[in-house]
């Protein structure tokens, strides 16, 4: 066995499972591989058609031929070695490919199959060899030969069906293999008779079989439920990339000093002990400590905070962080599966392999629907038997009961409603991505949230301007022209707010620009040299904070980090910045506790950062200081008092994604925690979580109403089918008539299904930008507003910047856009241009823009890089 870990004095394998097709498959694995002795525990994974066995050592071949005897294989996964390479094929994409495939194939022989079939019914015209008594046989073979090619495409559900009812465990296969079997069965019965008819001479019987071909509803169902099967595996067939995406973000060389020289050697090769060179903009290989240097480390990757943490000799640092800085040299602590990366990957990989997923209401039921229907169609058959009725008739009844129990309505309840209910939602920008996402998330009554980027906007905004000396106006101006040249986080928060508020400016001209790795910078302007940085540069620089105590307090105590401004001579006061709350996200978690779930905050901020951003919101409880690790843990703390959805944005968030009951993700997260997750919120915004319960409540009891119809249906038509009011009443039904109530039973659910269109869902407001405009305090503790120190030369606000410019106004006729989304993102694309101000409408496809000096080249390529065709601009 090699693909093991040590578990409790177990070992742990890992399987590939193929053959399950729904929850009663994984169900009937689970039970076989339990009963195999040596086995402690073992949990199968349908989404991934994995399973995860803790077992004695020495039990593999067993295990293996439990899962075979069960009617599936199994196939040990080897992953000794395990690289970053991409596979030769992806599993899920091939499967993607086929279920294609095969559909196209179906419908394509399905539409001539149906027109034959119907056309006569409907008056439609059919071609001269088909139409007439006399040309019954030749539109029966032709029907046959159709629907037996969409059989044999389909004989899967055949096969895995019928070897279920043998190994006593029916599933979903089963129900289709016995309800499009039945119809199809009586079809090839009614040729027989015809056949028989038109050779003896026997035209009653002709004409009283020529209109009892069953070969279209035979057909129609595996195609239906192939198309169901289609968007199913559509949905789920990108989950295997998240661990991959998990394992790219640490680097596959580093440069290490051994005798010493640098060298560049293989990550796989370093060892503890190993000194190991980080230069500006290189990711960190491994777990370490830093031994010399000074820096900013961005570890959004893993804690979700955006802000770099400044990192110095004795500091920790872990693999997949950044280096944004400084040259740093760090020594190796932890290489290898230690690294906190691999530890998260590790998480992820379990998570998903012991998450349960949905036992699906027509699967568990099936396991007695099926055995009583045959029943009855066997007890039917023969009490007319012992009655004296010829052969023909109990066949006929026999075979009338299985028809009008067809599964079609029983199969289609769930599915029918899930694809509307998946369809409603992405047009809300909540896309599930699994049928069992959408069944469960209204049944989580823990809601768990991270707080970087969910929650809050996840980057920084000046909410204080404190000037010592001079205005607090042309502090931040000062602020804006030193900040310009750099890439910090903050420095793009003061930017952004600068510009927010004033307008973008033409900055000051200012030379020398020096990186103060782990302090801040420094830079000239106007022949003197200005600083900018946190309080250690302002001792190095020897200034008193005294003055200014009071206010750094407060802005200390709000959660806000402040950066100071100065000269070697004086200090001219600091600027703070923090992180806010998202638009909508206090009205959303209100919506949320009132639906009755309880609110956990996570978050790797400090306690005193984490309780100011809580403190206004309707949470519950705060968890504060949490490390990647520690989220996962939370999530299955949680979930031992009832079922748990997280939400999150950063890769810190995957394991606790993975490990949740439904876990939701936001759009404008990272790749692996939207892989990671089942829910993804396309527009960032907690108000769709909102709708995201809405819709899984409405589309949950709308499955309900479709089986209680499915089971209704049958209880009312199979004792009539059964031939149970014949005696009393001559009343019976003929196949034909049993399959169109089934068919009629179909309709009813897709039209009750399509109830959930007209759900209304919590919608967010949008008109404006979802960004938070957060209006910058300005302070300035001597009262006043003059320039005090040589910098400035006066900045402009918008609307003089405006006034000078000269507007103009044009309009784009685009195509290819087909819904909000389009123009949502052509409005983004366009918005994002400098100066450009932006409406876009679906009717007509059309945007109004307006700006200064609009280049038609500089537009047309910002819609086109969108992806849509810009036809003219006027």
């Amino acid at each position: 066995m090699n693909n093991l870990t040590k578990e409790g004095g177990f070992m742990e394998q890992k399987f590939r499972v193929e053959g399950m097709t729904c929850s009663a498959c994984s169900a009937a694995v689970e039970r076989a591989v339990s009963k195999v002795e040596g086995v402690e525990s073992v949990a199968v994974n349908l989404l991934t058609n994995s399973m995860k066995v803790v077992a004695d050592d020495g039990v593999e071949q067993a295990i293996l031929k439990a899962v075979d005897d069960a009617g599936y294989k199994a196939f040990p996964e080897r992953t000794e070695g395990k690289k970053k390479e991409e596979p030769a094929e992806d599993p899920f994409l091939v499967d993607l490919a086929e279920k294609k495939k095969r559909l196209l194939a179906s419908a394509l022989l399905l539409l001539p199959l149906f027109y034959i079939a119907m056309g006569p019914m409907m008056g439609l015209p059919v071609p001269r060899f088909l139409a007439g008594t006399e040309n019954l046989m030749s539109f029966a073979l032709l029907q046959f030969m159709l629907a037996t090619a969409i059989l044999f495409l389909n004989r899967h559900y055949y096969i895995n069906g019928f070897k279920s009812l043998a190994k006593r465990h029916p599933n979903m296969d089963a129900l289709i293999a016995i309800g499009s079997g039945a119809a199809y069965v009586y079809g090839i019965i009614v040729i027989f008779q015809l056949s028989y008819g038109f050779g003896h001479g026997d035209m009653e019987r002709v004409l009283h079989y020529g209109h009892e071909l069953y070969f279209e509803s035979a057909a129609m169902i595996v195609v239906l439920i192939d198309f169901g099967k289609w968007l199913e595996a559509r949905a789920k067939h990108r989950t295997s990339d998240a661990i991959r995406s998990l394992m790219d973000l640490t680097p596959s060389e580093a440069t290490v000093i051994r005798g010493g020289e640098e060298m560049v050697v293989a990550v796989e090769d370093i060892v503890i002990g190993d000194k190991i060179v980080l230069r500006p903009g290189e990711n960190v290989p491994v777990d370490g400590r830093v031994i010399e240097g000074l820096s900013a480390i961005d570890e959004s990757a893993l804690s979700g905070e955006s802000i770099p943490v400044e990192k110095g000799p004795g500091d920790e640092v872990m693999a997949a962080t950044t280096n944004r800085q400084g040259r740093l040299i760090m020594e190796a602590t932890r290489v290898g599966d230690d690294t906190t990366i691999s530890k998260i990957i590790e998480l992820v990989e379990d998570a998903n392999a012991t998450k349960a997923p949905i036992s699906k209401i027509a699967d568990r039921v099936a396991g007695v629907f099926v055995p009583i229907v045959i029943a009855i169609a066997l007890v039917t058959a023969a009490v007319w038997l012992l009655l004296g009725a010829d052969k023909e008739f109990a066949l006929r009844l026999a075979i009338s009961v299985l028809v009008i129990s067809c599964p079609c309505a029983l199969g289609l309840a769930t599915p029918v409603a899930i694809m509307v209910g998946t369809g409603k939602g992405a047009k809300a920008g909540v896309l599930y991505k699994s049928a069992e996402s959408l069944e469960l998330l209204h049944e989580a009554d823990t809601l768990i949230l991270d707080k970087t980027g969910t929650i809050t906007n996840g980057k920084p905004f000046v909410t204080d301007v404190v000037a010592i000396k001079g205005g607090a106006e042309s502090l931040f101006e000062l602020a804006y022209a030193l900040e310009k040249p750099s890439e910090h986080p903050l420095a793009e928060g003061i930017i952004r707010s600068f510009e927010g508020k004033y307008g973008e400016k033409v900055a000051e001209d200012v030379r020398d620009f020096e990186a103060l790795p782990g302090r801040g910078l420094k830079a000239t302007i106007d022949g003197e040299v200005f600083y900018g940085g946190n309080i250690r540069l302002m001792e190095e620089l020897g200034h008193s904070l005294e003055g200014v105590e009071d206010e750094l307090q407060r802005t200390l105590n709000e959660g806000k980090t402040p950066l100071f401004f100065a000269t070697e001579k004086e200090l001219f006061g600091f600027i703070a910045a923090k992180d806010v709350v998202k638009k909508n996200s206090k009205e959303a978690l209100e919506k949320l506790k009132a639906m009755g779930k309880r609110i956990i905050m996570l978050t790797g901020d400090n306690e005193k950062t984490a309780e100011v951003i809580g403190k206004d919101l309707a949470i519950d409880k705060i968890h504060a200081g949490v490390l990647p690790d520690e989220k996962e843990a939370f999530v299955r703390k949680y979930q031992e008092e009832g079922k748990v959805a997280m939400v999150g944005d950063g890769i810190n968030d995957a394991p606790a994604l993975a490990r949740s009951d439904v876990g939701i993700a936001i759009g404008a997260g990272t790749d692996i925690a939207m892989e990671s997750a089942d829910v993804v919120l396309m527009h960032s915004d907690l108000l769709d979580v909102v709708s995201g319960v809405e819709l899984s409540e409405a589309t949950i009891r709308n499955i309900k109403q479709n089986l209680f119809w499915a089971f209704f249906y049958n209880v009312i038509c199979i004792p009539v089918a059964a031939g149970v009011f014949y005696p009393s009443f001559g009343l019976t039904l003929s196949p034909m008539i049993a399959a169109f109530a089934m068919s009629f039973s179909s309709v009813f659910v897709v039209t009750n299904a399509l109830r959930l269109n007209l759900v209304t869902l919590e919608e967010a407001d949008r008109t404006e930008s979802d960004e938070i405009s957060v209006e910058p305090k300005l302070i300035s503790l001597r009262d006043e507003n003059k320039l005090d120190y040589p910098h400035a030369k006066g900045y402009k606000d918008k609307e003089s910047i405006k006034e000078e410019q000269i507007m103009e106004h044009k309009t784009l006729t685009i195509e290819g856009m087909s819904c909000q989304h389009c123009v949502g993102r052509v409005e983004k694309a366009l918005n994002a241009l400098d100066g450009v101000k932006a409406t876009v409408t679906l009717e007509p496809g059309e945007a109004k823009v307006e700006g200064a000096n609009l280049s038609e080249d500089v537009l047309k390529k910002a819609v086109e890089d969108a992806g849509y065709t810009v036809v003219s601009v006027a």
